[in-house]
């Protein structure tokens, strides 16, 4: 994302939203709105969300609603219509990137929670995008957070009609599967 997003703001920072704000609650995924002039905690910014605590629960707020806490609103990731099957690949892999468990400051792709994806060409021609992805626990609340921030994210591309998102704990997740730069951000390394 953005080290703007990163930089605007830290964990810890207590803010007035400037406007009503639709967020996430975690680890339920249901979109609650937040009044305008609420005090709220910066949990973690990372990616193109803001993670805020909010009477003694958390939530996400959205990139294109980040202008509720003071940032610039970042707008919904997009690729045009008539990309390739590698393009969408690209755009998928590139959107996963940006993609945070609420409560850890890694994506989820140099996490290692990030199995793989293909697209497919239906019999009517549109497109999915199937994506296997694990959770680092069998019992982690997130992965339906997660999941669902992943699809609206992926959905960006005009081509794709769904995400098919699988999650699996086979093999099971462990710390080895991280990039070394994402055990050195967690100090595992």
């Amino acid at each position: 994302m953005t080290e703007g997003v990163r930089q605007g703001v830290a964990k810890g920072d207590r803010l007035t939203l400037l406007r009503e704000t639709e967020v996430i609650s975690v680890p339920f995924g249901k979109a609650v709105t937040l009044a305008e002039g609420e005090s709220i905690e910066v949990m973690q910014a990372k990616g193109s969300t803001v993670s805020i605590g909010y009477q003694g629960r958390l939530y996400m707020v959205e990139g294109p609603n980040l202008d509720a806490l003071g940032l610039p609103a970042l707008s919904r990731p997009h690729l045009p219509a008539g990309a390739s099957q590698q393009q969408i690949e690209d755009f998928a892999w590139a959107q996963l990137r940006t993609c945070f468990d609420p409560e850890i400051p890694v994506n989820i792709v140099d996490l290692g929670l990030v199995y793989g994806l293909k697209v497919v060409e239906l019999l009517d021609g549109r497109k999915m995008l199937n994506l296997k992805m694990t959770l680092t626990a069998p019992g982690c609340g997130m992965g339906e957070v997660i999941a669902a921030d992943a699809r609206r994210k992926i959905l960006g591309a005009e081509d794709l009609s769904r995400v098919n998102t699988e999650i699996v704990f086979d093999p099971p997740w462990s710390r080895e599967m991280m990039t070394e730069e994402a055990q050195l951000e967690l100090g595992m390394f």
